[in-house]
């Protein structure tokens, strides 16, 4: 009954690391922030003196411009291709800067504006008529009340009437809930109340945000990863950490995972890193899929192989990750290990040999 959950909050996983910086951080903070924001970009980049590792592999300056535009209480939307870690970097955000990644709003069609603002125990609403008591607090409430940051997901996905509950609440800081009394109709935001939002850049079903809301946003697009070693380093790292979680701590092979990132970005940007073209698929390559992939190997490896995660592994899963929007995009994939795959085993052997050997599992 004591068992961990499968995947704790930000603020329970690093409480260490928080409780560190919150101790050697003597900056100026925010009204309403845990963490200076030298102590966040700390937190989400990494602060070797206090052995605080790096969270979000990506531009720094991005997440420093994040962090300032949120000081300065503007809302923070995170856009990009699916996969590049949004959502991550929104809940590190959230849990240094309130100590709380978990006020959420899920962002999608069904999405109705008492899931976002407030909604109503209606036994108490019948028994004692509109009160606090019978107010039931949805996160943009709670947001608001505890001065905390709200997490606001997949927004455009949101219908634009749902979406544009937000544009008094960011301008004015402030919800009415006009079925209370007189005092009470207003709720005031607290200090440190913010909206981080995310919206990726090829879902389908998304819906365009009105330019008031837009202009009560500071926009910063998250780019996939471009460093190879950078790449390498953060799925090597996700892999064994998520096997670890999963009780199959299948190691990797030596250059598994940078066959497995090779491919990745072979197929992402279109041509090799010698500058051989090749076909993108319609999927959406990202780091994301790239760690999900070593993680099907590792467990595949451990409970069907040697517990050792080797590139014939990778080759089993791979086309899990590019068989999701077209049919076509498996002959795309035949056509890399036929052109890219099969001549780098013949040259450099070792794992792109077992690579091309699993060819046989591409179906």
């Amino acid at each position: 009954m004591n068992q961990r959950a499968i995947r704790p909050p930000a603020e329970e996983v690093y409480s260490a690391e928080l409780q560190a910086l919150a101790t050697h951080d003597t900056s100026e903070r925010p009204p309403g922030w845990r963490l200076s924001p030298q102590a966040v970009r700390g937190f989400v980049c990494g602060d070797p003196k206090l052995n605080v590792p790096r969270k979000f592999y990506g531009d720094d300056i991005l997440v420093e411009r994040a962090i300032v535009g949120l000081a300065g209480n503007r809302g923070l939307l995170l856009t990009g291709e699916p996969g590049t870690a949004k959502s991550m970097l929104s809940e590190l955000l959230a849990a240094a800067i309130s100590g709380c990644s978990t006020n959420t709003i899920q962002g999608s069609a069904g999405t109705t504006d008492d899931q976002i603002k407030y909604s109503w125990n209606y036994a108490l609403l019948l028994a004692k008529g509109p009160s606090l008591e019978a107010l039931v607090p949805a996160p943009l409430y709670i947001g608001m009340d505890q001065g905390v940051i709200v997490r606001f997901e997949e927004i455009t996905r949101c219908p634009p009437e749902i979406q544009d509950t937000l544009v008094s609440v960011l301008s004015e800081k402030l919800l009415m809930v006009p079925e209370l009394r007189t005092g009470d109709r207003v709720l005031l935001a607290k200090p440190g109340f913010n909206v981080i939002a995310t919206a990726n850049t090829r879902d389908r079903g998304v819906h365009e945000m009105s330019s008031a809301l837009k202009r009560r946003f500071n926009f910063e697009t998250v780019h996939p990863i471009q460093d190879f070693a950078m790449e390498v380093e953060l799925v090597a790292r996700e892999c064994r950490r998520l096997l670890a979680d999963s009780a199959a701590p299948a190691e990797p092979e030596a250059g598994a995972i940078e066959t497995l990132v090779a491919v990745f970005q072979d197929l992402r940007t279109g041509r090799t890193s010698d500058a051989v073209p090749v076909e993108r698929p319609s999927a959406v390559m990202s780091t994301a899929e790239a760690v999900s992939v070593a993680m099907a190997a590792g467990l595949d490896a451990f409970y069907y192989g040697k517990k050792k995660l080797t590139a014939d592994f990778i080759g089993r899963h791979i086309s899990t990750a590019v068989l999701k929007d077209n049919v076509d995009d498996l002959g795309k994939l035949k056509q890399y290990f036929d052109v890219v795959v099969r001549e780098r085993g013949q040259k450099l052997g070792g794992p792109w040999a077992a690579l091309w050997k699993a060819r046989k599992y591409l179906r």
